[in-house]
């Protein structure tokens, strides 16, 4: 049966997270509604990366399979039945094995915070006005890319058994005004952007020892500090080289 990529683009604020869940709007509910209206009907939808209530993506990707043909404007037609806050960029037909969540082979995030108030940046960034020590963001930022034991900074109610993650960017840079922190790497667990952004945050003001944070990795005691999900972007999903076809259709 043929299988197909969606490649998607959302923001969060509206939606209870990502995947389908009973009686709640997620970017999936969505867009299988969407799509059942235009094909007449159902498909299920499996995603490449999971976020959370409130966390944006400007790139995440479903696929799903389907036997009949697809209709010549579903990108056209879905885009003009779903929301403003979501929008499907690409359609590809890929090989029946190709798997969304387990051929991606990284992830890449990024986190951004204003300290002045502002109105516009309310739902996407998070009001942060406290002064900080830029350099020692620099350093913990540096110490996170060396590390691979992450278990002190994934949320306690999982059931993942792996807490082993390789990254390959961390750093903190300043883009219009608005402070950010950029992670990538091969996985990532649940809440660990968010929660190494709000512990760093938490050394440059001061309140937490570098000595402190860096204990986190090889220690016993868990992170307890986090930051609001509005701030927190999905940038990027990577995929092997020449991965994918030319796009079926596009916007």
């Amino acid at each position: 049966m043929p299988r197909y990529f969606l490649e998607v683009a959302y923001k969060g604020t509206r939606f209870s997270g990502f995947q389908v869940q009973d009686n709640a709007i997620t970017v999936q509910s969505e867009i299988e509604h969407a799509f059942a209206l235009v094909q007449r009907g159902q498909v299920s939808l499996t995603g490449s990366s999971r976020t959370d209530a409130g966390v944006h993506a400007l790139q995440n990707f479903f696929h799903f399979d389907w036997e009949t043909p697809l209709h010549p404007q579903l990108l056209y037609k879905m885009n003009a039945i779903l929301p403003h806050d979501l929008v499907v960029m690409n359609i590809y037909l890929m090989g029946e094995e190709a798997h969304s969540r387990f051929e991606a082979t990284g992830r890449e995030y990024e986190y951004h915070i204003y300290k002045k108030k502002n109105p516009f940046l309310k739902e996407i960034a998070y009001h942060f006005p406290y002064p900080v020590n830029k350099e020692q963001l620099d350093e913990v930022a540096a110490f996170i890319k060396e590390q691979t034991n992450f278990w002190a900074f994934c949320k306690t109610n999982t059931q993942v058994k792996n807490f082993q993650c390789t990254i390959s960017k961390s750093e903190w840079i300043e883009r219009n005004g608005i402070l950010i922190y950029n992670v990538a790497g091969n996985r990532f667990l649940r809440g660990m952007v968010r929660l190494l952004t709000a512990t760093q945050l938490k050394v440059a003001r001061g309140k937490y020892r570098v000595e402190e944070f860096k204990a986190l990795f090889t220690g016993t005691e868990k992170c307890g500090f986090s930051v609001p999900a509005h701030g927190l972007f999905l940038k990027q999903v990577s995929y092997p080289n020449e991965y994918f076809p030319d796009p079926l259709q596009t916007i």
